[in-house]
């Protein structure tokens, strides 16, 4: 925990100093979530996405925080366009691995889960 303070302190001095530092608004993001601090998290990972849509990582962090918090149509969503940026960015590992989330998040409320 005394870590993941130290990490969090560091991180929001960096964003204090640059607001628009989108690295560090996501590595923050992530550091929140660590600490179940949900709702902190999904407005920073909100934040990276309306700054750059183009920011690869974001897509599968926000779209499991939505599917986690019941926004499954968000959920489905980023992770449908997160897909379309894979593609365009030719990066097939993040677009296979977003195409996944996407396949078990609907075999999910398919069946009921």
């Amino acid at each position: 925990m005394k870590d993941h303070n130290h990490h969090i302190s560091r991180l929001a001095g960096f964003l204090k100093k640059n607001p628009d530092d989108i690295f560090s608004k996501f590595a923050l993001a992530l550091e929140l979530l660590k600490i179940n601090e949900v709702s902190k998290a999904c407005i920073l990972f909100e934040s990276v996405l309306q700054q750059d849509v183009t920011y690869l990582g974001v897509y599968y962090h926000l779209g499991k925080l939505y599917q986690q918090t019941g926004r499954l149509e968000d959920a489905r969503k980023l992770f449908s366009d997160g897909m379309k940026v894979a593609t365009k960015q030719k990066n097939e590992k993040t677009r296979l691995e977003l195409a996944e989330a996407l396949e078990i998040l609907n075999s999910e409320t398919e069946h009921g889960y």
